[in-house]
């Protein structure tokens, strides 16, 4: 009509596109809702220790990855606060820019010491440490023979990588010899010639179940068919070996492994990763490894807690110890309660539950009692296994051990499950 002005609203369809384009995301989150596996992520205000400040509430921590205590050290702490007010906080620039501090490489030089390999390189974590590594050792055409329940940054590693991923069973070198007998037909063409890349790949101690990979196993498969051999030892170092070197120590096989995963976010209580090994590939790794390229560098005080922290364990075992004398303590009570901890080796102590809404159940009532040990679900076990994953700490005295087996030994029998 003449003299009206009429508004179309043309933000009504483009809102509702939009949603049509994002409605399987709304559908796929109730559908975890229903089935009890949506994680619900707590929130923590207070350092990290034995005790810890959980949505508000104080609890004892039997949840965490700091196995020797030493995320809130004091020596680890100072070491920060000189680098800060030495160097300032962040990076601001990768590694082979502007990222490498002196303390970088006194760090390098201390885990290469510390791991007994010929050298190292440090990444922003574990993760990224893997994510670096299998890509730049093998490619299309390539083979990766990888455990069936390594962890997700190795999985991941390994898409990335583009190479025919062949998982054996379990912890089953005799499963594993029998894939290199039969190995899929790949072929990679480089350099002016055929070549056929091999890597074997483990996790040193499986982070849900606690038990030890047959390490000396698995190192004469890798030496009888030519294979590069990679652990990732996140959960070794700081608990297995002498002073907690790892899994290599363990066995006493330095030199056997060609490479060597590490993270600083566990027993070392600080954060970042990085790659121990022979020098050349480490100097490969420096040249082709892609966060390590084109990533920020670790900040330096976390790099200088991390040297801090590696100090520490090269001059004593004391809280190694204290860790595995706290670890076989809770085992044999837990098992004395009739509990079932599955097949762990190490102070990873899984309570095994079955179904992902009764070990739900389990951790919101020991949470109610002031314990803090998460479920864990599928998909990072599988439908009926799931469980409470209970992580032992040098940092646990005593008494907080036993008032743990105490609300385990009541919720359990409250629920039936003892």
């Amino acid at each position: 009509m003449p003299g009206k002005k009429f508004h179309v609203n043309i933000m009504i369809p483009c809102i509702m596109e939009i949603n049509n384009k994002i409605n399987w995301i709304s559908e796929s989150l109730q559908g975890l809702k229903k089935g009890g596996l949506l994680i619900n992520i707590r929130t923590i205000d207070s350092p990290i220790g034995a005790k810890i400040k959980v949505d508000g509430k104080w609890v004892l921590n039997f949840c965490t990855n700091n196995y020797l205590g030493l995320a809130n050290n004091l020596k680890l702490k100072k070491a920060a606060k000189r680098a800060i007010d030495k160097y300032g906080i962040g990076p601001t620039a990768v590694r082979t820019i502007a990222g490498t501090t002196k303390l970088h490489l006194e760090l390098e030089k201390a885990l290469a010491k510390f791991k007994k390999t010929e050298d190292v390189i440090t990444f922003q974590s574990g993760f990224n440490a893997n994510i670096a590594t299998i890509p730049a050792l093998v490619g299309e055409g390539d083979l990766i023979f990888s455990d069936e329940l390594n962890h997700a940054s190795i999985i991941d590693a390994c898409r990335l990588s583009k190479a025919e991923v062949v998982r054996y069973k379990h912890c089953d070198p005799k499963d594993l010899e029998k894939k290199l007998q039969n190995p899929p037909r790949t072929i990679r063409f480089g350099a002016g010639k055929t070549q056929n890349r091999k890597l074997i790949v483990i996790d040193g101690v499986f982070s849900m179940d606690g038990d030890i990979a047959p390490l000396p196993e698995i190192v004469k498969i890798a030496e009888k068919y030519e294979c590069i051999l990679m652990v990732d030892d996140a959960h070794g170092e700081g608990v297995l070996g002498k002073n907690g070197r790892g899994i290599v120590d363990y066995f006493n096989l330095h030199g056997k492994a060609d490479i060597e995963i590490g993270t600083m976010s566990k027993a070392f209580g600080v954060v970042g990763g990085y790659v121990a090994g022979r020098k050349t590939i480490v100097g490969w790794l420096r040249q082709r490894a892609r966060p390590f390229l084109f990533s920020s560098a670790m900040t330096v005080p976390d790099v200088a807690s991390c040297i801090a922290a590696v100090k520490i364990l090269e001059k004593s075992d004391t809280l190694v110890k204290k860790l595995w004398e706290n670890t076989r303590y809770f085992k044999e009570k837990m098992i004395e309660l009739g509990f079932d901890i599955g097949k762990s080796e190490t102070p990873i102590v899984p309570v095994m539950l079955g179904e992902v809404k009764a070990a739900q159940e389990f951790s919101r009532k020991l949470f109610d009692n002031g314990i803090f040990a998460m479920a864990i679900g599928y998909p990072t076990v599988p439908l009926d296994k799931a469980r409470i994953r209970v992580m032992m700490s040098a940092s646990h005295s005593r008494k907080e051990l036993d008032i743990c087996l105490d609300a385990f030994s009541k919720i359990g029998e409250k629920l039936g499950v003892i």
